[in-house]
């Protein structure tokens, strides 16, 4: 017989845990704000995200908000939802990435449960938001999803 999950609780974090993450995060960014540094690199913009997003008990959805040369001009939390939905409102979007005189964004969300793959809602929110942001000429590279450790890019998929 296996022991149930409620007998072993996820270690806390600790605060030594807490302050090497936020570190990380303070270090990675730096890296994502240096002059010439863009998001052409796929893996620095995951691991930015995986240690923003993995651990959230709710559904965060969030957008990097990029400058002509795909330079981060800043970062947002747009919506925070239930442990299962987050309601996304395109214009809020849109109005986020215009306050940021952004050329693109990435958007990206977690799912609380550990599975990375996108729901057809998923699917359908970044359908509705690429066509508004078509509307002010601003781009939609890419939507990422991450689920735990996983992260699923619309872009590779080929769905944007």
């Amino acid at each position: 017989m296996f022991p149930s999950p409620e007998s072993h609780p996820p270690p806390a974090r600790t605060a030594y845990s807490q302050r090497t993450v936020r570190r990380a995060l303070t270090i990675l960014e730096r890296q994502l704000r240096k002059p010439g540094a863009a998001f052409t690199s796929a893996s620095a913009t995951r691991d930015w995200l995986r240690l923003q997003l993995a651990r959230e008990e709710r559904e965060v959805f969030m957008a990097l908000f990029l400058d002509n040369q795909n330079r981060l001009i800043a970062h947002e939390t747009l919506f925070t939802g239930t442990i299962s939905h987050t309601e996304v409102y395109p214009r809020e979007v849109v109005k986020a990435a215009l306050k940021h005189n952004a050329a693109s964004i990435i958007i990206a969300h977690n799912h609380p449960s550990g599975l990375a793959e996108p729901s057809n809602a998923d699917r359908h929110i970044t359908a509705r938001l690429k066509q508004a942001l078509d509307l002010m000429d601003v781009r939609l590279p890419d939507h990422l999803v991450i689920g735990g450790m996983d992260i699923v890019s619309f872009a590779e998929r080929g769905w944007l």
